[in-house]
């Protein structure tokens, strides 16, 4: 309800803050930070990762949008969250998956994990992780076909192990050069979006710059699990290789993309805090203990779990309450 007094000054009901974000400026901004991985995973894979972006993309959107024509629900396909939830699903995927992968992982994130808790910012943990954990465990062996890219051999990839593979099966592994210009730039094995570390931090740097997702969640992050992971070593304590372990698997794609999911994720600055720092810590835990060389899909799943008991406990002091003065 506005009110117009002599034309002068406008009443209105609060909030009194008003702007010109919305969700679907929001999630351009994704996919635009998304793309420079898009690019680095196609050139390195070929169409293969270009055809299982676009299936999960495609799928996702057309399972949200007949979902909520079915309940009746006007459509919101246009905000663009379905086709990030594609995009991060896919890039969560190995490249030599079946085609058929992503619809099934799309249905799951989409109708199962979203639209049945209510659709967006109503679901309790995120989608794309959520369903490729949901893959892994229904479809073992497709989810862990690993293909390395190998441009000298003429052939966009050939079948090899990962990075946290090797770890796993000789934790003694000394990385060289080459390895870490792997894991920069691409050659590394692994799913689709882990293709290039640096791809991955241009994108994070546009997001921190346009304000999309708060720096405390993916700082956090990578700081607590360098910490443990050279605090816990593969080789005893205090042996860890803190860069090459930050830089191997899906860590940068985790903590920049998916641990700042809004829906997901604590709403005060010290809740963000503590749900980085639990991420760090339960991804070191399940990569070094657990029986599977990767950690950051479960980890953050987990904390997901955790963020109504964060935003519980960890809030903000009201303003002018505290503790009261003894006379």
């Amino acid at each position: 309800m506005k009110i117009v007094i002599n034309q002068m000054m406008t009443v209105s009901s609060p909030p009194h803050i008003y702007g010109t974000d919305t969700i679907e400026k929001r999630m351009c901004d994704v996919l635009i930070a998304l793309s420079p991985a898009f690019v680095m995973a196609v050139y390195h894979y070929g169409s293969r990762a270009f055809f299982l972006v676009a299936i999960a993309v495609i799928s996702a959107m057309v399972f949200e949008y007949l979902f909520q024509r079915v309940m009746g629900k006007p459509a919101t396909v246009h905000d663009f969250s379905a086709a990030i939830t594609g995009v991060l699903l896919a890039f969560n995927l190995p490249s030599a998956a079946p085609l058929w992968i992503p619809v099934v992982g799309s249905f799951f994130a989409v109708v199962v994990v979203k639209q049945l808790f209510g659709g967006l910012g109503a679901n309790f943990m995120n989608p794309a992780l959520a369903a490729r954990a949901f893959l892994l465990v229904s479809f073992p062996v497709h989810m862990t076909n690993w293909t390395v890219p190998d441009a000298a051999s003429g052939v966009s990839a050939v079948s090899g192990a990962t990075y946290l593979g090797m770890l796993r099966e000789n934790p003694a592994f000394s990385p060289e050069l080459s390895d870490y210009m792997a894991l920069l730039f691409g050659g590394a094995g692994g799913c689709v979006g882990e293709t290039s570390a640096v791809a991955l931090l241009i994108g994070a740097l546009y997001l921190l710059a346009r304000r999309v997702i708060d720096w405390r969640i993916p700082v956090f992050y990578l700081g607590s699990f360098a910490l443990f992971a050279f605090i816990f070593g593969r080789t005893g304590f205090f042996t860890g290789n803190i860069l090459f372990e930050v830089l191997a698997g899906g860590l940068l794609l985790g903590a920049f993309f998916m641990a700042t999911d809004y829906a997901t994720s604590p709403i005060t600055p010290n809740g963000k805090i503590v749900m980085g720092i639990g991420c760090g810590f339960l991804t070191v835990v399940i990569r070094f203990y657990g029986g599977y060389p990767e950690g950051v899909s479960y980890a953050i799943i987990i904390m997901n779990l955790f963020v109504p008991l964060i935003d519980k406990y960890v809030r903000p002091r009201v303003y002018g309450h505290g503790k009261a003065r003894k006379a």
